[in-house]
């Protein structure tokens, strides 16, 4: 499997990264299962594997760690901290105080004594992104984390988080973690270009658009469909437009004479900025069959006719990028007194 540097981190990662955010009672809860389909990934050549705090509440952890007992130290371990893990305010976000007990919650559900990548799941507003990079600089300073990375950023808070470690001579973030998909394209225009600038590894999120893009006969219905009714609702023009072009991108996949799974997450790795593609298979066979596209090369060709169905920049469905979408814009409590 083709292995790429994480930006200006030195580690060698391989294109295709392990997400394991539907191992655990927010998909899979066979734990034995899900362990193995770890040690398939890491037998088939995958040495990044991703997770996060909040994932079925600390139990995909778990379930990672167990993976990793005996192999870790032949494996880039990323996680994640940032977003409600409880409803206590202050177990969440960006805070000194939070990423203190988060960082050592998470090490020890991962049974390890380091992480080689620590990302902010989400831009926090109410923490000053200088309190942020000082708590996570001194956690590489203190060895418990190797490099730092931030997750759905907008292009604008990259930058700042950029003039605030050079200012302050502070740990730079090293990675951006964006949804990014065939039919997402927003990241093109801005995000992936300001981490092109400022030496970012990119590890995406979402290849198969929430499993529209994976092949089912009816792409609206499925394990994602219930958990996210509104990318999937027909009566919204945009994920009308979504099945319209899915079934364009089918066609193009038959002709290519690859399933559209492995079309979807060849696109995304095609894209100069990209290091890493995340997948996130429930099922074993789900796995199989992505692993079995990690090497696929569209030819630009194929990448043209992808550019006539979905136009570079364009989300089909505007409310797909909720999770991009500014907090200010989100919570009524920033815009109003």
């Amino acid at each position: 499997m083709e292995q790429r540097i994480l930006g200006r981190t030195g580690m060698s990662v391989s294109s295709t990264c392990l997400g394991t955010m539907m191992l655990g009672a927010m998909g899979n809860p066979d734990h034995d299962e899900a362990v193995r389909m770890i040690h398939t990934a890491l037998d088939a050549g995958i040495n990044f594997v991703d997770t996060a705090d909040v994932y079925s509440v600390g139990e995909c952890e778990e379930i990672v760690g167990k993976a990793l007992k005996g192999r870790r130290d032949d494996v880039v371990l990323a996680t994640k901290f940032g977003l409600p893990v409880s409803a206590d305010p202050n177990r969440m976000g960006g805070s000194r105080r939070w990423i203190a007990q988060a960082v050592e919650g998470s090490l020890r559900r991962l049974g390890v004594d380091h992480i080689d990548l620590y990302q902010l799941h989400r831009f926090d507003p109410t923490t000053d992104l200088e309190e942020t990079l000082s708590a996570l600089t001194d956690l590489v300073h203190e060895g418990k984390v190797r490099a730092i990375g931030c997750s759905t950023f907008p292009a604008d808070r990259i930058v700042e988080s950029h003039w605030v470690s050079e200012r302050r001579g502070l740990e730079r973030f090293r990675s951006e973690q964006p949804r990014y998909s065939i039919l997402s394209r927003t990241v093109e225009g801005s995000v992936l270009p300001a981490c092109q600038r400022y030496g970012m590894g990119v590890l995406t999120y979402g290849p198969l658009s929430s499993g529209w893009l994976s092949g089912r006969a009816v792409p609206q219905e499925g394990h994602r469909a219930a958990q996210a009714p509104h990318s999937f609702d027909l009566s919204l023009p945009g994920n009308q437009a979504k099945l319209e072009a899915t079934r364009q991108l089918t066609e193009l996949a038959a002709e290519a004479g690859m399933p559209l799974t492995h079309l979807a997450t060849a696109f995304v790795r095609a894209h100069p900025a990209v290091t890493s593609v995340i997948i996130g298979p429930r099922t074993p066979a789900q796995l199989d069959d992505l692993l079995a596209g990690v090497d696929v090369v569209l030819s630009d060709d194929v990448l043209d006719r992808i550019d006539e169905i979905v136009p570079p920049g364009v989300d089909l469905n505007p409310g797909d990028t909720r999770f991009a979408t500014p907090p200010e814009l989100l919570d009524p409590r920033l815009r109003r007194r």
